[in-house]
């Protein structure tokens, strides 16, 4: 029986054998809109670079046995694959959303779709998975969640409600897992009976903060199929040069995942000791209130954190324009610390009031722990402290 091989193994070879023509070890950048045709109809399986690329194939491949699933499509953006997932839904159709969205997310669902007769029903993961399942109706058709959520960090049990919703469907939902924040490094939800899983592959799996770019990965050949079509008719690929930047960033990204976990789980615990915090979410703290659920589920506990300041919103300023080290700019993911503030920056598409209700308030801060050395960070975020107080 061969040996199974590693992740880190598969992240740097998946889909990337040597080049047949010249041996190159790094996937050549197929630059080309089209391909020549001995008469009409007449092809090496290649008509069309929106259709046919070999560098976007080359990442969709690795993508896919990174998340232990059988096919991969690469997009333009993660709103683009969440745009094209949805494609798939008809006028009427349900969908069940965690209440705690990456804010793009939200303005997708919510000021593009319900116009077109879908309908949306959030509810908070944290709840439970019968709280989804008490949601189901007869035309809910997708079940969308971000586990940690964006930028909570509440936690979603994929298996309890992949099982739950399925029931009370009777197996007609899809489970869609947006697995962005911990990569398949840290949680693989296709192997917890998730049936998508989706990725903003401008976060970790690039890391480099140089590329937009989005992906999903399927274990059903005939799900992917439809989604392959409708890859093809909306037509948002990424370019080649993207689809190698993010290949360039996955050969990483077991190492990369290590540092930034490392760095954060330091930062959190010392977070939760000063005085200029009131709170610190970080699934890694005995004190997040799923902490049970992240050691169960995940095999790591990420890069992100969210705390809340002591104080208001001018003093939130005064600290994050403070900062020397970590930057202020939105995304995450990236080799390098950045930090924001969610109500104005990330999530000022969601209303006030949901933001509110959501705790996402005026003093919360979220950081993306980069992979610097961590004493630097920590001293970094101690002046800003001084500096805001």
């Amino acid at each position: 029986m061969t040996r199974a091989q590693g992740r880190g193994t598969i992240a740097i070879h998946a889909g990337q054998a040597p080049d047949p023509v010249t041996g190159a070890i790094s996937t050549p950048v197929y630059y080309t809109s089209t391909y020549a045709q001995a008469g009409p109809g007449e092809h090496k399986g290649f008509e069309y670079s929106r259709t046919h690329n070999l560098t976007r194939f080359a990442l969709e491949a690795n993508l896919a046995a990174l998340e232990g699933g059988a096919h991969g499509l690469a997009f333009a953006s993660g709103c683009a694959t969440a745009t094209t997932i949805l494609h798939l839904l008809a006028s009427g159709d349900h969908v069940i959303a965690g209440d705690d969205l990456y804010g793009g997310t939200y303005r997708l669902f919510e000021r593009v779709f319900r116009q077109m007769g879908i309908e949306f029903t959030y509810v908070d993961p944290a709840r439970g998975p019968e709280a989804f399942a008490r949601e189901v109706r007869e035309r809910t058709r997708l079940v969308w969640v971000e586990t940690p959520t964006n930028p909570m960090l509440k936690l979603c049990d994929i298996a309890g409600v992949a099982k739950a919703v399925k029931a009370a469907a009777r197996g007609r939902v899809l489970v869609a897992v947006d697995n962005t924040f911990m990569t398949p490094w840290f949680q693989r939800p296709l192997e917890l009976g998730a049936d998508l899983v989706v990725h903003s592959t401008t976060k970790y799996l690039n890391g480099h903060a140089d590329v937009v770019g989005g992906a999903l990965v399927t274990q059903d050949r005939d799900l992917r199929d439809r989604l392959a079509f409708l890859q093809n008719a909306i037509g948002a690929v990424p370019s080649p040069m993207d689809s190698f930047l993010v290949l360039r960033g996955t050969k990483t990204l077991h190492v990369r995942m290590q540092r930034h976990a490392e760095n954060a789980q330091r930062i959190a615990t010392w977070l939760e000791e000063r005085k200029d915090v009131a709170r610190v979410i970080y699934p890694g703290l005995a004190s997040h209130p799923q902490h049970a659920l992240a050691r169960a589920q995940m095999h790591g506990m990420g890069g992100m954190i969210s705390f809340v300041l002591r104080g208001d919103l001018e003093r939130a300023r005064r600290f994050l324009k403070a900062c020397q080290i970590f930057v202020c700019a939105e995304s995450l993911g990236g080799v390098e610390s950045l930090i924001e503030h969610p109500a104005i920056m990330t999530h000022a598409s969601v209303p006030a009031d949901l933001r509110k209700t959501l705790g996402i308030e005026d003093s919360l801060i979220r950081i993306s722990v980069g992979i610097e050395d961590v004493d630097d960070l920590l001293a970094d975020l101690d002046q800003a402290f001084s500096a805001s107080s």
